[in-house]
């Protein structure tokens, strides 16, 4: 019996070795450095540890995104309005050609790229595999690297040097079936764990770099050696090339780290002491580093930077170069050291890399630089001091990167999978709101537990060949004293955001009676402090509750109470969470002006104050000054005014507009604005117009935020007066008007493709008209791009005579709904007569007959020839009472310097003839140029949102 015992034990433990064997990854490469290639021979040895029966298995094949302009990481750069990827030559692009896949036995296995991943490669095997079995594929394949400058990782041509990641063949990661992720160019490869021995042939001239175990050079000849790697249980590993040496090596106790980080603004001395700082601050906090070496590249850095510190202009230098150097080391070191241990779902599980990395960060930043500001020494300058932004510490930062999007209405679950995050979201604000998340749970609490929880985590891990984030959700459940379900539920899975405020407040003896509204009804702790003059007199952590709530707290001589005082809960809506106790008026805050523009100061109501200027022919160049409360951070309420002087006039003019924004956290309707605007200025030498406008505008948006469809409807009423003109001629119908206005707009745009539909009424007491556009543009596969538009209009009703005031214009809108930034609105001659505006009819040449009084439709067309020189074309017919229907066109070139904002057309044949034998055809080229900041910022801002 005794024996039985022993040999069904021994049976026992022969299984469980068998199933928790690793797979074996066996690679012997040669680089081809001219080429740019890759010769690999490669054996994959895997290990059944699922309880599956396999028929095929995944192997992620990465470098295969960069084959084509149609790959999902090649729609995520169009999406993202990234241009370099789609108009780079092919010799730029990268690729994986296989030659031969066998099985053990030397037989051709059936492969294919599934569906919709082209960088993934599906292989059919001649027998199933059970569970506990391992078996062996070998691979022959050539693998041709990328330009660098899509991704930061491939070929750098300036220098020769190759810094390469997820460039070879490896099993996918399986969790009751294999993971099948493709490239997005979001570092997030669902590898399986593997052991590795990795031999590699290059060039003597250069040197090379691997975060694998070295066993030495195992050879040099013929100008090549050969380079002979081996390690266990890692989910990846990089290689570095460089004919021109960047990279440092530090060498500890802990780890030897290869860094190419190296800044010569700091010396030798001074990087290697806060590289040493750094890499026992991570050891301690996590726990001993199990490989050995580290690389850390710039490539790292380039990709998640410091945001803010990568914004500035390079000769401003608000911080010690040491300070920067660390700051930049730190966080790259830490998402390194993080994605090279935990065996996570990158993609699905990115919240816990990013928090565990935030946390750290500023965890690291209290401990060793808390009292830096955000920018530094900057708020030391005159004109800069006071103003919040240079108040702020550096830790206090991440929270506002949070609520620009939050108070946006474009935040996400962070729990969600990383390739469903808009890019703000995914490489700040996402990032940001995870370590905020974190440190939140600490403060609540307290003892360090989540610190703790975040060691006990990484030890099993490392100790492991797969995880996921229930296993980090069991272990803080088992370390917390509290229930902190509400911490996975609300701050992870959901896009619920927290926000309470103070209520009334008794006063007894020596306690206060407290009532806190939970204005979002999100359902989670928060502090609470009495603070005086300043300073914190108590403190006290309220368990979450739904319906408005009164506690007792001891008064302790405060003169305030404030929720969330020193901000470490992501909060909605700090502005209502202070209440002092010895003010007649309690809710009554300070009113605060500032020069330009700042972060919102929830202790003041902030009045922003700012030089402006405006430009029309008929005012001049216009200055004034602006005042709004609009801060860095989207409030509900913001009112703007702008008061300017025309000089050409000598009269005041200007602008003011009131809005509300109501965000609707769920649905399609996601935003609702209530506006009430007024301008005046000239529109002609010597007079002017006044338009006042109140409107509501409904904006919709898909659940998918990436898509990047917008649509809105918008519903106002124009009501416009007009003084008479000596220059413009008279008309009884443009004196004093107003036109009801709806209109439908959708748009849905990326680098490759745009689309722009619209639907348009207007009614008024003398004409009703009813108008629709369609526009088309699309960059083929071979750079050619075309543009197509399609406008049509008509009069419902036209009791205007024989005024053209508010008839359709064929090469230039009549604009009487001031609605264009017109620079010359009533020229007929010169220049400002020549400014074009994509609008009603879209000729570029001025014919006999430019306007319709009864219906236009029109077509709009252009070609690239060559980069940005076109060639257009519009044809349309129109249609005026008492006339006959005309068919009109026009052709030309077009330079298309920068779409939509600077363009200019030369005519060349039209319904007037040959327009360029024309003496005076210098007065018919027509010229597109925006001078709106906002408008130009909006070029810069689209690929982030």
């Amino acid at each position: 019996m005794i024996q039985i015992r022993k040999a069904f034990f021994l049976l026992l433990l022969l299984f469980c070795g068998i199933t928790n064997a690793q797979h074996k990854n066996t690679i012997s490469a040669e680089l081809d450095a001219v080429a740019r290639t890759i010769n690999v021979q490669q054996e994959i040895t895997y290990a059944n540890n699922s309880g599956d029966t396999l028929n095929h298995i995944i192997l992620n094949d990465w470098n295969n995104a960069y084959s084509s302009k149609t790959t999902p990481m090649a729609k995520r750069f169009t999406d993202e309005f990234i241009k370099a990827f789609h108009l780079a030559k092919e010799e730029e692009r990268g690729s994986t050609t296989i030659y031969s896949l066998v099985d053990q036995n030397g037989l051709l296995l059936d492969w294919k790229r599934p569906e919709g991943h082209p960088d993934l490669v599906q292989v059919q095997l001649k027998n199933p595999i059970y569970p506990g079995r391992s078996f062996s594929i070998k691979l022959t394949y050539k693998v041709k690297i990328p330009n660098e400058r899509f991704t930061h990782f491939g070929y750098d041509p300036k220098t020769g040097n190759f810094n390469l990641r997820d460039w070879y063949l490896t099993p996918s990661r399986y969790e009751h079936g294999f993971v099948t992720y493709s490239n997005e160019n979001l570092d997030d490869i669902a590898n399986a764990a593997s052991d590795y021995d990795f031999t590699v042939k290059v060039p003597l001239a250069y040197t090379l770099y691997s975060d694998l175990n070295s066993q030495g050079m195992a050879s040099a000849q013929d100008k090549f050696a050969s380079y002979h790697f081996e390690d266990s249980n890692r989910m990846g590993f990089n290689l570095v090339l460089e004919l021109q040496k960047f990279t440092e090596v530090f060498n500890f106790q802990s780890a030897t780290i290869y860094s190419s980080m190296r800044d010569n603004r700091t010396t030798d001395v001074q990087r290697a002491m806060i590289v040493d700082r750094i890499a026992q601050y991570t050891s301690e906090k996590l726990g001993s580093y199990p490989y050995g070496k580290i690389i850390v590249t710039k490539a790292d850095y380039d990709r998640n930077p410091v945001y803010g510190l990568n914004q500035l202009p390079s000769f401003l230098r608000p911080f010690p170069d040491s300070f920067i150097f660390e700051l930049r080391f730190l966080k790259t070191y830490l998402n390194i050291y993080l994605r090279n241990t935990l065996k996570l779902d990158p993609r699905k599980d990115s919240w816990v890399y990013d928090g565990i990395q935030m946390d750290l960060l500023m965890q690291y930043i209290n401990e060793n630089h808390a009292e830096k500001k955000m920018m530094g020494q900057l708020g030391n300058w005159g004109i800069l001091r006071g103003h919040h932004i240079f108040e702020i510490t550096l830790n206090e930062q991440f929270n506002y990167f949070f609520l620009l999007m939050a108070r946006r209405n474009l935040d996400q679950p962070i729990g969600d999978p990383k390739n469903t995050f808009i890019k703000f979201n995914e490489q700040i604000s996402g990032k940001y709101k995870a370590g905020l998340a974190f440190t939140y749970l600490d403060d609540y609490l307290g003892n360090g537990i989540v610190t703790k929880s975040f060691s006990e985590f990484y030890t099993q891990n490392v100790n492991s060949s797969q995880a996921n984030r229930n296993d980090l959700e069991l272990i803080m459940q088992k370390n917390a004293p509290k229930d902190i379900s509400w911490f996975f539920n609300k701050l992870i899975a959901s896009r619920d955001v927290i926000d309470y405020k103070i209520g009334p407040v008794k006063k007894e003896k020596d306690s206060l009676q407290v009532t806190l509204k939970n204005v979002s009804g999100t359902n989670v702790p928060i502090s609470l402090y009495g603070v005086k003059k300043g300073n914190v007199v108590f403190k006290q952590w309220i368990d979450g509750f739904d319906k408005d709530s009164t506690f007792t707290v001891a008064r302790k001589d405060a003169d305030r109470l404030v929720l969330n005082y020193n901000e470490e809960i992501p909060e909605y809506n700090p502005r209502n969470n202070q209440k002092p106790l010895n003010n007649f008026f309690p809710n009554k805050r300070p009113y605060k002006f500032t020069f330009f523009q700042d972060l919102e100061d929830p202790a003041y109501n902030q009045i922003f104050f700012v030089p402006g200027f405006a430009y029309n022919l008929y005012d001049g160049l216009s200055p004034g000054l602006r005042f709004h409360n609009k801060s860095l951070l989207e409030k509900p309420f913001i009112f703007d005014l702008n008061t300017l002087y025309s000089p050409n006039t000598g009269h005041a003019i200007g602008s003011f507009s009131l809005m509300y924004n109501q965000y609707i956290r769920d649905g399609e309707l996601f935003n609702i604005r209530y506006f009430l605007s007024g301008n005046t200025y000239h529109y002609a030498p010597d007079a002017r117009y006044y338009k006042f406008t109140p409107s509501v505008q409904l904006r919709l948006r898909p659940d998918d935020f990436r898509k990047n469809l917008k649509e809105v409807i918008n519903i106002r009423q124009v009501m416009v007066q007009r003084q008479k003109s000596l220059y413009v001629p008279a008309d009884p119908h443009a004196d004093s008007y107003s036109v009801f206005n709806a209109r439908y707009s959708k748009v849905n745009s990326n680098i490759s493709r745009h689309n722009n539909f619209y639907t348009d009424v207007q009614l008024s007491d003398s004409f009703g008209k009813v108008s629709g556009e369609f526009q088309f543009r699309r960059l083929f596969n071979d750079n050619r791009q075309v543009n197509v538009r399609l406008y049509a209009g008509m009069f419902m009703y036209n009791n205007t005579g024989n005024s053209d005031f508010f008839s359709f214009g064929l090469d230039r809108a009549s604009d009487y709904l001031f609605d264009y930034n017109y620079y010359g609105r009533s020229e007929t001659s010169g220049l400002f007569s020549q400014q074009f505006i994509m609008a009603d009819g879209g000729f570029k040449s001025m014919l006999d007959t430019r306007y319709a009084n009864q219906w236009m439709t029109t077509v709009n067309a252009s070609f690239n020839i060559w980069n940005w020189i076109e060639v257009y074309g519009d044809a349309g017919f129109m249609k005026s009472r008492n006339s006959n229907t005309d068919f009109v066109y026009d052709s030309g070139i077009r330079l298309n310097l920068v779409t939509d904002y600077f363009e200019l057309y030369f005519p060349v044949y039209s319904s007037n003839g040959f327009e360029v034998n024309d003496t005076n055809y210098a007065q018919k080229i027509r010229f597109v140029v925006t001078l709106s900041p906002s408008t130009l910022i909006s070029l810069f801002t689209r690929k982030w949102l």
